[in-house]
């Protein structure tokens, strides 16, 4: 089968299944799931297909179920801790003030901060506060707001304006889309709005993002890509993606 078809009778199975997984579609059509990245990127363009977390959805759908958390972290598990342990490498020296997003895989980031580096480290997430609450080499600071079920993060206006009167080395962030042309996405005006004074308050901005992250929109934009300064994904990124990112001025970090 050649692309053009592969790709046509891709579209017409979303198009009556609704939203179907990148592994459910590299099973079907018996092919990589890199290659049905590439697939769901090039009819996402031709408006065929509309990109999500992890596969694809008809392109009339006008909402985006938000996974869980538990959901979420059982997915790209080794991806995730891969992800998490290269960016242990983009700290900041000891004694500096870094803010972790909410996310899976910023979750493990903060499990995986070394026992010997002193950090003040601010958050909204529950489960990173989990993850670092009475460690002696962390300064723990958790943002006041409501708290999210789907997310277990602090959200809402205290969250955006306590995060406004401060002043970080580096934002470690999620997202659960990133494209070349519309930047980062997440489905909830509430957690882009903390996004979006996360990255405002420090002065680098470290990304977190699997590739099955690469080319997916979601319905609020929290960042362009020009306020980020680096992406640390996995080897599965395609090669065009990560020449598009380092094209519009990101570092990438594979891990």
């Amino acid at each position: 089968m050649y692309a053009e078809e592969r790709q046509q009778a891709m579209a017409h199975l979303i198009s009556r299944r609704g939203r179907l997984s990148v592994v459910q579609l590299a099973e079907q059509f018996e092919v990589t799931t890199e290659t049905v990245r590439r697939d769901l990127s090039t009819l996402d363009r031709m408006g065929l297909v509309r990109r999500v977390h992890g596969g694809a959805v008809p392109a009339g759908s006008l909402t985006v179920i938000e996974s869980g958390i538990v959901e979420r972290d059982q997915s790209n598990t080794q991806a995730k801790e891969a992800i998490a342990n290269a960016a242990v490498a983009l700290l900041p020296p000891p004694d500096s003030i870094v803010v972790i997003d909410a996310g899976t895989t910023t979750a493990r980031f903060a499990a995986a901060l070394p026992r010997d580096h002193r950090l003040t480290v601010i958050t909204h997430a529950v489960p990173v506060a989990t993850r670092l609450a009475g460690l002696p080499q962390i300064e723990l600071h958790l943002l006041p707001g409501k708290v999210r079920p789907t997310t277990h993060a602090a959200v809402g206006a205290d969250t955006v304006a306590t995060l406004a009167d401060l002043r970080a080395d580096v934002a470690f962030v999620a997202t659960n889309g990133i494209t070349v042309g519309h930047g980062l996405t997440t489905p909830d005006s509430d957690e882009a709005a903390t996004k979006r004074a996360i990255i405002a308050c420090a002065r680098r901005t470290v990304v977190l993002a699997d590739s099955t992250k690469l080319g997916v929109e979601t319905a609020v934009r929290f960042a362009t890509l020009d306020s980020v300064d680096v992406l640390v994904t996995d080897s599965d990124i395609d090669a065009a993606d990560r020449r598009a990112l380092e094209g519009a001025g990101i570092e990438v970090v594979v891990a």
